[in-house]
Order: structure tokens, then C-alpha cells, then sequence
């Protein structure tokens, strides 16, 4: 049996979700798989600002972090199609959510707190956990944020299984969405 090619995406693929969960190691995997290019928001962050994240929230404060990452993701979402891994705040900005929602597919990495917490802790780079418990954390920014994530296009639980099996399950349920977009947009 020949198998159909799918037609390049027409827009941005914006996978969101809390730390941890996966966004840019699953991200790469994506877009290759789409043939697309990919960009992590929050190395693009760092490079324009050229600091880490951890300096930029020492130095100037979570805030100016935000409002730089705004910025960064604004720039990506108005180019060519690509896979964008977001970070786990962006969504939190209602002027990127809205930018979100007009320039790509958005795509919520959900699973369990305890999977994250565990990736989490391997690496001390992320400022939100600096000499804080990871579950205590990750219990409060799910709560915090669970809802507005909730908004994105798609969820898709990736879980503990391997980055292969998250790329299957998310590029399965964009082929879904996509037909359902174009049998929506063939009936207007």
C-alpha cells in the first residue's frame, strides 16, 4: 500500500506545557518529522538578550523575562511555519496566547506532576526551582496554569514513554485537526 504524504503545515506548531514536560527535546523530534524548522523560545531568548535565563532573572527579574519572551515569540509566530517550544510561562501572557491562537496550531505536552518532577530535578538551570522542592513547585504552576493551557488547540498526554511515542501521538492528533479544519473549511 502506498502511504498518502501529508502537505506541509500552513502554520506554526506551538507545543506548551509546564517545564520538564518535554517541549524541545520532543520539539526537535517534530519537526523533523514535519520537515520544518524548530525553534526553542527559550534559547532564542538567551541569544537575543545574550545572557541565560537564570541571569536575565537575576539581573532584571522575572518580568522583564516575560516581556522579552513576548517579544521573542511574537518574531517567531510572524515568519515561515515552524515547530516553536515554548516556555512553560509564555501562555500566562494574554497578548501571547491571542498570537498564539491567530498564528498556530497550539499543542499542550500534558503528564503526571510526578514524571516532571523527576526530569526536573536532574539539571539545576531552571530559576523557578532554585533551592525549592520540584513537586511543591510544579504543584503550584499546574494549578496556576493547567487552565490557561487548557485553551491550547490540542492535549496530548506524553507521559513516561519515549520521545518517539510523543512524537506519534502528537503528529496523529494534528493530522486530526487538520482534517477537521479543512473538512470545517470546505463547508464555509
Amino acid at each position: 500500500m502506498r502511504r498518502r504524504t501529508n502537505p506541509a503545515p500552513r502554520r506554526t506548531i506551538a507545543l506548551v506545557g509546564l517545564m520538564g514536560v518535554g517541549k524541545s527535546s520532543v520539539g526537535r523530534r517534530l519537526a523533523n518529522r514535519l520537515k520544518l524548522p524548530f525553534a526553542d523560545a527559550d534559547v532564542e531568548i538567551e541569544t537575543a538578550a545574550g545572557m541565560t535565563i537564570a541571569e536575565i532573572f537575576a539581573s532584571m527579574g522575572e518580568a522583564e523575562f516575560r516581556a522579552g519572551e513576548a517579544r521573542v515569540i511574537r518574531r517567531l509566530l510572524e515568519g515561515p511555519p515552524i515547530v516553536l517550544a515554548t516556555g512553560g510561562g509564555a501562555m500566562m501572557n494574554a497578548d501571547t496566547r491571542v498570537l498564539l491562537k491567530q498564528h498556530a496550531d497550539t499543542v499542550w505536552l500534558r503528564a503526571e506532576l510526578a514524571v516532571i518532577a523527576e526530569r526536573v530535578a536532574r539539571r539545576d538551570t531552571r530559576p523557578l526551582l532554585r533551592d525549592r522542592d520540584p513537586m511543591e513547585v510544579l504543584t503550584g504552576l499546574a494549578d496556576a496554569r493547567y487552565p490557561i493551557y487548557a485553551e491550547a488547540d490540542l492535549t496530548v498526554d506524553v507521559g513516561a514513554g519515549s520521545h518517539g511515542q510523543a512524537v506519534d501521538a502528537i503528529h496523529r492528533e494534528l493530522r486530526r485537526h487538520w482534517k477537521q479544519k479543512r473538512r470545517a473549511e470546505t463547508n464555509t
